[in-house]
């Protein structure tokens, strides 16, 4: 068994055990039609599985929060921003002006040898 096959205790060098926190998981349509339930416990548990067909992405399963979550009416940027500036307003120190003169450096810049 290799350290890439399923079941092994070992890492590829690669490969930090963080990666595999952040990696969904993948089963063919065949697989997760076997494994019903594991799949469905690993979406409830927060993971993302991803199923596959001819070995190509075509469906991801996901816990009933993270899909509610995802579904939930969003906030467009306009009304976002004039939430911002109704809790800050520009008069009333916000960020004037005069702070954004003095943070570009106008000199030559660094020497550069090509």
């Amino acid at each position: 068994m290799d350290s890439c096959s399923p079941g092994s205790s070992t890492l590829p060098e690669c490969t930090s055990p963080c990666t595999l926190i952040e990696m969904s998981k993948r089963y063919s349509i065949a697989e997760a039609r076997r494994n019903l339930p594991t799949l469905v416990n690993e979406a409830e548990s927060g993971a993302e599985v991803q199923l596959t067909r001819r070995g190509r992405p075509v469906a991801i399963v996901v816990s009933i929060e993270e899909y509610e979550r995802l579904k939930a009416p969003r906030t467009d940027f306009a009304d976002a921003y004039r939430a911002f500036r109704s809790r800050f307003p520009e008069a009333v120190g916000g960020i004037s002006s005069r702070y954004f003169h003095g943070i570009r450096d106008r000199g030559r810049g660094r020497q550069v040898d090509l």
